[in-house]
């Protein structure tokens, strides 16, 4: 499978990224770029949007990005800093690097900024890439 067919086969059966209005920009083996926009419906008590908002846009472009080497992949490890509020009406866009590869462990750095390139959050995952392969 081609890393944009597998990364269909994830998103058409993931229902919360759905429902977090995730739109797929680019992606391909080791990186993915996604983009949201923040509704009211995200926001926390203090009108800012929950922390959990970036944190799920963060954790579906690491599944998307290291799973489309071809390797199913699950998490292992995973943590944010938010550095800036986010606002309803943010549209927030995720960038991934990935910083190592090896036979069964991923490391992943992504950072999440607005529509004004501010960074909102950094986040960082290592993911267990499993000997099963997408089909």
């Amino acid at each position: 499978m081609t890393p944009s067919e597998i990364i269909d086969k994830m998103y058409n059966n993931d229902p919360f990224s759905q429902w977090l209005g995730v739109e797929r920009v680019e992606e391909g083996a080791g990186f993915c770029v996604l983009k949201l926009t923040v509704r009211k419906e995200m926001l926390n008590g203090f009108s800012i949007a929950h922390g959990g908002i970036t944190y799920a846009l963060a954790d579906s472009a690491l599944a998307f990005a290291a799973n489309a080497h071809g390797r199913k992949c699950v998490s292992v490890e995973t943590s944010i800093s938010h550095v800036q509020p986010v606002m309803e009406g943010d549209v927030l866009t995720t960038s991934v690097e990935e910083v190592s590869l090896t036979n069964r462990i991923g490391i992943y750095h992504i950072t999440v900024s607005n529509q004004h390139d501010v960074d909102v959050a950094v986040f960082k995952g290592s993911v267990y890439r499993r000997s099963e392969s997408w089909e």
